[in-house]
């Protein structure tokens, strides 16, 4: 895209004063700035969309690009994006999608999709390659692609949620299964998560260039942006086995995986993943860390005083912080608690004019 294009782009319609969020991102990601992400219902609909008819069944539920699309503008027509918000339709399926394109067999319900293993041997299993031909992968590219052009410059098209390394492994084996190989077969194992990498990089090259926006970034889970190729990534397997075997099959393909992208945060989830913190604050590609914490359904979110410690500890090592779930009230003091240089927090508004009050108010943290 040439750069006077991008110069000329002034970000989705169904956002206000893109310019400013988008500063404050690249800010947050650099270390320097805040994002508040507030969202709450609108007064009045960006446009007056029809609400779709409840999907027929679970493959229309999960792959139908209709009804997907149907239902995404529907609810983004009718929220007001406040702060540096933004409106993205989301284009995953399953928390981990990457697992899918590889062979997994999936399973639909109502609320998830699961993927069974398909590693039965692993001695004899071929090499794990990207395979364009996938079900999966062939419907979530009809679904990026169609999106992407019913947008009209509305809202951004996310990457679905790929997922790598140990994590996309223990689908493709099964979690028990692969604790014991970490054990019996490790050099296997790291062979097996280097390929995981490799289909990453090609599988979000093929999503990156249908949802690149003119300024060469893209959207992701978590509510991020960046103007590069931005990405979550995480190893949620981790809670189950020791820093060690963190620091020996983990690190290494995660910090070639954050210095291949412009922009990299870490899904931490939960306090049994927390002995490995250490680790991740000495991976210098890694820019940001977002906190996911246990008890967050049943009300502990992200804006628990018991978390100031923890974000603080991870401001003073130089990676940026991802609050998320933080009640309305508690945005304030957080903010007084951490200060807003380099914190990244995720709230909700219960109406468009109590979202405005609190952007108001933190606009003296900026």
């Amino acid at each position: 895209m040439p750069a006077s294009t991008a110069m000329t782009w002034t970000g989705p319609t169904w956002k206000t004063h893109w310019a400013a969020a988008r500063q404050h991102h690249l800010d947050w990601w650099n270390h320097r700035g805040l994002v508040l992400w507030v969202t709450a219902p609108k007064d009045q609909p960006w446009e007056d969309l029809p609400k779709p008819p409840e999907p027929s069944d679970l493959d229309t539920r999960w792959f139908g690009v209709e009804h997907r699309i149907r239902s995404a503008e529907y609810g983004m027509s009718r929220t007001y994006f406040g702060g540096d918000s933004f409106p993205m339709l989301g284009t995953w399926s399953g928390a981990g999608d990457l697992a899918a394109y590889l062979g997994c067999p999936i399973e639909l319900s109502p609320e998830t999709i699961w993927f069974h293993p398909v590693i039965q041997d692993p001695d004899r299993h071929p090499p794990l390659t990207l395979d364009p031909q996938s079900d999966v992968f062939r419907r979530q590219v009809d679904l990026t692609r169609q999106a992407t052009a019913r947008a009209r410059g509305r809202y951004l098209v996310s990457i679905p949620d790929l997922v790598e390394n140990i994590d996309i492994l223990a689908s493709l084996r099964g979690t028990e299964a692969l604790l014991l190989d970490m054990v019996e077969r490790p050099d296997w194992v790291e062979e097996r998560v280097d390929q995981i990498n490799q289909v990453f990089f090609a599988a979000f090259d093929a999503f990156y260039d249908l949802v690149r926006d003119p300024e060469g970034g893209n959207t992701f889970v978590f509510n991020l942006w960046g103007p590069g190729k931005t990405c979550k990534v995480q190893c949620d397997a981790c809670a189950m086995f020791s820093p060690g075997m963190f620091h020996r099959f983990v690190v290494p393909a995660l910090s070639r995986q954050c210095r291949w992208l412009d922009y990299a945060m870490y899904h931490l989830d939960g306090e049994t993943c927390l002995q490995n913190l250490d680790e991740l604050l000495a991976i210098e590609d890694l820019d940001a860390i977002e906190w996911t914490p246990q008890r967050i359904a049943v009300g502990e979110g992200g804006g628990h005083p018991m978390f100031y410690g923890l974000y603080r500890r991870i401001l003073k090592a130089g990676k940026s912080v991802q609050a998320i779930c933080v009640k309305y009230e508690e945005v304030l003091p957080l903010l007084d608690a951490v200060g807003g240089r380099g914190m990244f927090i995720q709230t909700s508004a219960p109406d468009e004019n109590a979202a405005r009050r609190l952007e108001e108010k933190v606009a003296a943290y900026r």
